[in-house]
């Protein structure tokens, strides 16, 4: 690394489950980041600030007055940008040296595997089921570890799915299909800071997973409730009947 390098990484260096030779690898990685939105946001930011050499970012949106309340990637100056312009600007402005892929473009069944395809992770802050099964069916048969974040209201989950290894479910295994009726935070609402709390900790997941540090969330879905300031976490287990990754889908 060179001195300035160096000295922008120097807190991470220090750690020795990080070191020289773990920012060197955040460095050489990259990783797809699904919407620059209000997960998106902290999540963008954090990997920049972090070094991570290679970003992209998948959005078809535009930066509008509603989204600031929340996406705090985005300032009133963008509004009417792409969101995947203006968060190219505001990585550009936290690290420059960080690489971003934009990727302008709503993720689906038939684009997903193209997308994925040259990234080592994938962090999915989609708002709809329709895009997270996509997303999650295209990571599993890839073997591209896929961290999870989705918000509402209050409250937060937060899982790494990994369903190609052996002992690990998949996210058909705890949403075997798309429920016919979904909750979206533009007709329940979420408190802007929610999706902050939730970002950052699929930025944190998103680092240990690409270091293998610690403990990861594989098989474990993390909750948050905002308003009883409270985190627990339940046990997810491979469902031998999963129609993607047990016997039924075979």
């Amino acid at each position: 690394m060179e001195d300035a390098q160096v000295e922008r990484y120097a807190r991470h260096i220090v750690l020795k489950e990080v070191g020289g030779a773990g920012q060197q690898k955040l460095l050489k990685s990259s990783v797809l980041c699904i919407g620059a939105g209000g997960l998106g946001s902290p999540l963008i930011m954090y990997l920049a600030a972090a070094g991570v050499g290679t970003i992209g970012i998948v959005d078809d949106d535009a930066v509008a007055l509603s989204n600031l309340q929340r996406q705090v990637l985005h300032r009133t100056g963008d509004i009417g940008l792409h969101k995947t312009d203006s968060a190219r600007a505001a990585v550009a402005d936290i690290n420059p040296e960080v690489v971003v892929h934009v990727h302008r473009t709503r993720l689906d069944a038939d684009n997903a595997a193209d997308l994925i395809r040259d990234y080592d992770l994938v962090c999915d802050g989609s708002d709809n089921f329709l895009t997270r099964f996509a997303l999650h069916d295209a990571c599993f048969r890839a073997r591209k570890p896929l961290v999870s974040a989705a918000v509402l209201r209050f409250d937060g989950q937060l899982a790494t799915w990994r369903g190609y290894e052996a002992d690990k479910p998949c996210y058909r295994c705890l949403y075997p299909d798309i429920p016919p009726e979904e909750q979206t935070c533009a007709q329940d609402g979420v408190l802007g800071a929610i999706v902050g709390v939730m970002g950052t900790l699929q930025a944190t997941e998103a680092v240990k997973e690409l270091l293998r540090l610690g403990e990861g969330l594989a098989g474990r879905l993390l909750i948050y409730d905002g308003l009883a300031a409270s985190f627990r976490t339940l046990k997810v287990r491979p469902d031998p009947e999963c129609p993607l990754c047990g016997n039924g889908g075979s």
